[in-house]
């Protein structure tokens, strides 16, 4: 068989993203919950039939769903390997955090593609759910020491056996969730997209055949490989090693050590986390496949030229221990996984900027604040709001960090405030930028943000957040960022959490109020040598004040 012409691999590949990227649409119009349909934390792609390696991925999904859903088609293609044969019209759903999952709030579809009765490959969505249970409303518990004690658990089962849908499964997930509304609206969201992608897919095999799209998934693959061991390549050989620190997992405050080696030779990388802290009781675990997929992203941030597609992961060799906190087992509480994978992530940035000074990102802000507010109604129905919130990205070579922006780990944005006040009964007081929070250098890091809300009922208050004590780290000569801050104001006054960013169960009144003032982002670079016009923009526009220049 000829080789695919380039023409056509490119015209396949266009075609291919634009499937995705209209599941993506589809969901992201449809669900119920603001964090899928304002915040974009979301997924669609197209999968190898045997191995579940990705082949395909939307623009638009979020970058860590990208590496761990590789694992997630894996853990249905073992299922169906070991039971009842996977049939046309099956999907397939699940969230279990150790099998291919991130956390329980994540929940997967997973669905074979069928043509001419033989299994061409999988499609899936993934998309975070509003509440499924646990302790804390929204999923998010910072006391957490089970995975039990964070929502329901489910291994891949069928939602769906040969078109018909599973009315019992779907009576247990109402049953376990605080908003089952919501959750029931985000799951038709991604039914109605699977059901779209599989449309569009038919007609582009109808259009090219099975052999034509087989030979463009392997093209694709291959010169993602080959793409990826030229960045390596043009990387000096050598170790390097560098560590960071979260504040604590919730339960013991103790500060724990994410540390990487990182062996460069030739065209191949090898990633070694051995030396990272052990698992621990709270819930800052991650899963093997979840540091993974962490991994992924940190180097798609470094190599942003590479297709993203498992070809580009083949150069590299990954040590996950189960001894570390990065390759926990069931139940280890995994719900702030978030966290942990941004640490991840700024170790990988820390490592590369030493082997290559030229391409060194200060740390940004590393953590999502996973904030969640609940009470009832006038009317006694019952609010869940969960948000993750902005900060400031590290400075770079080429310029300053963005301020108020997301986290590395995806390409979601930050709910508007509009939107959230609009679903749930809640004011904010306050969002705005947070002056001499950003790292000071050449190139100075974004700026955190301040943001003050009012429930407008009782409600019960809990956030799992970081960067309470150590502060995002400068680089090349640039200063740190600012710590992560969280109060609360009641009757008795202005208070701040024994675990620095991690609490549950504040009980606050109407009128009562919660503060995060987030971090910037660190400093690249010299502060002495920053442009002084910038300098003097950065203290006319109240970016730095005069105790921060000083």
């Amino acid at each position: 068989m000829s080789a695919i012409d380039p023409v056509t691999l490119a015209i396949l590949k266009g075609r291919l993203e634009q499937i995705a990227d209209e599941m993506d649409a589809t969901l992201y119009r449809s669900a119920f919950n603001p964090i899928i349909a304002e915040a974009r934390d979301a997924c669609h792609g197209f999968y190898h039939a045997e191995t579940g390696e990705t082949l395909v991925q939307g623009a638009n999904g979020l970058p860590i769903f990208v590496g761990a859903m590789a694992f997630a088609v894996k853990a249905v293609i073992d299922k169906v390997a070991a039971g009842d044969a996977v049939q046309e019209g099956d999907t397939f759903l699940f969230n279990d955090p150790y099998d291919g999952g991130t956390h329980l709030n994540d929940f997967r579809l997973v669905r074979p593609i069928f043509r001419g009765g033989r299994l061409f490959c999988w499609m899936a969505s993934v998309g975070h759910w509003l509440d499924i249970g646990g302790n804390v409303p929204g999923g998010y518990n910072p006391k957490a020491t089970e995975s039990f004690q964070e929502g329901v658990r489910f291994p891949p089962v069928r939602l769906i056996s040969q078109g018909r849908m599973n009315q019992d499964l779907l009576d247990i997930l109402a049953a376990n969730s605080r908003v089952p509304d919501s959750n029931w609206g985000d799951l038709n969201g991604q039914l109605n997209a699977l059901d779209l992608g599989e449309r569009r897919f038919a007609a582009l095999l109808d259009e090219y055949g099975e052999a034509v799209l087989g030979q463009a998934f392997d093209a694709f693959s291959a010169r993602a490989e080959a793409m990826m061991r030229a960045a390596i390549a043009s990387l000096p050989d050598g170790l390097y090693s560098f560590e960071d620190v979260l504040d604590n997992d919730g339960i013991s405050d103790e500060t724990l050590t994410i540390a990487l080696d990182l062996t460069i030779a030739g065209e191949t990388m090898a990633l070694d986390f051995s030396r990272s802290s052990p698992p621990v009781q709270g819930p800052v675990n991650i899963a093997r496949s979840t540091a993974i997929a962490a991994c992924y992203v940190a180097l798609k941030h470094v190599f942003t030229e590479v297709p993203a597609n498992a070809g580009c992961l083949r150069p590299i060799a990954f040590t996950v221990p189960d001894t570390t906190l990065l390759g926990a087992k069931a139940p280890r509480p995994v719900a702030g996984y978030t966290e942990t994978i941004l640490r991840l992530i700024g170790v990988i940035f820390g490592a590369l900027a030493k082997a290559d000074p030229a391409r060194a990102t200060a740390a940004p802000f590393g953590t999502i604040n996973a904030l969640s507010l609940a009470g009832h109604r006038a009317d006694g129905s019952r609010w869940v709001m969960f948000s993750f919130f902005g900060g400031g990205l590290g400075g770079n070579p080429e310029s300053d960090g963005l301020s108020h922006a997301n986290n590395p780990i995806s390409t979601a944005t930050i709910p508007p405030v509009e939107i959230l006040e609009a679903a749930y009964p809640v004011l904010f007081r306050q969002w705005a930028l947070r002056p001499d929070s950003a790292g000071q250098g050449a190139h100075r890091g974004g700026l955190g943000a301040v943001y003050e809300i009012e429930p407008l009922t009782d409600a019960r208050v809990s956030l799992l957040g970081e960067r309470g004590k150590a502060a995002p780290f400068g680089v090349s000569g640039g200063t740190p960022a600012a710590l992560n801050r969280f109060t609360w104001t009641d009757e008795q006054g202005a208070h701040h959490p024994p675990m620095v960013s991690k609490i549950t169960d504040i009980a606050l009144k109407a009128g009562h109020s919660v503060k995060l003032e987030t971090p910037g982002g660190g400093g690249w670079g010299d502060p002495a040598q920053r442009n002084p016009e910038k300098a003097a923009r950065d203290r006319r526009l109240g970016y730095v004040t005069e105790n921060g220049a000083a």
